[in-house]
């Protein structure tokens, strides 16, 4: 069996894993990381996503083998300390989240969005978001919550 060496939330794992398991199921069932959703297994809904080296991925859609020497940070990774990350106080002071399968998926692609354009327009985040659905919110107060996640990403240090 493959041995992989990958780094998930600042901490860095030594595995043996088949060559087919796929990084959500590394994440969640070996590692315990289990803010990270399986929604689809198809990488139609995103909310099992995650950034792999800065970029986000559909973790349903990556070996965990592909992870080989790579950083994975989950939703579970974001807060430093106590604090939330810029983008999921948003999402909470927002009201942009119903039932919250969809909202680690949402915050991770909202954060690779506002790394690639810090000042997007709402045209910009909803087609940024395209490949991560909500069957509940209606999108508002999601787009609402990024433009206020990348304000507060550009204010921070």
């Amino acid at each position: 069996m493959p041995r992989i060496t990958v780094t998930v939330d600042g901490t860095k794992y030594e595995e043996e894993v088949e060559p087919r398991l796929l990084l959500v199921h590394f994440l969640r069932d070996r590692l315990g990381r289990t803010g990270t959703p399986v929604g689809c297994d198809t990488t139609n809904c995103g909310a099992c996503t995650v950034l792999l080296d800065g970029l986000s991925v559909k973790s349903c859609s990556v070996l965990a083998v592909q992870a080989d020497g790579g950083d994975v940070v989950t939703v579970q990774g974001l807060a430093d300390g106590g604090e939330l990350h810029p983008m999921q106080r948003a999402f909470h002071e927002e009201h942009a989240l119903q039932c919250g399968y969809c909202t680690p998926g949402m915050i991770i692609a909202s954060i690779d969005l506002v790394n690639g354009n810090p000042d997007p327009t709402e045209t910009e985040i909803r087609e940024g978001l395209e490949g991560n659905l909500c069957r509940c919110t209606g999108y508002c107060n999601i787009v609402r919550a990024v433009r206020r996640g990348a304000e507060l990403m550009r204010a921070e240090p």
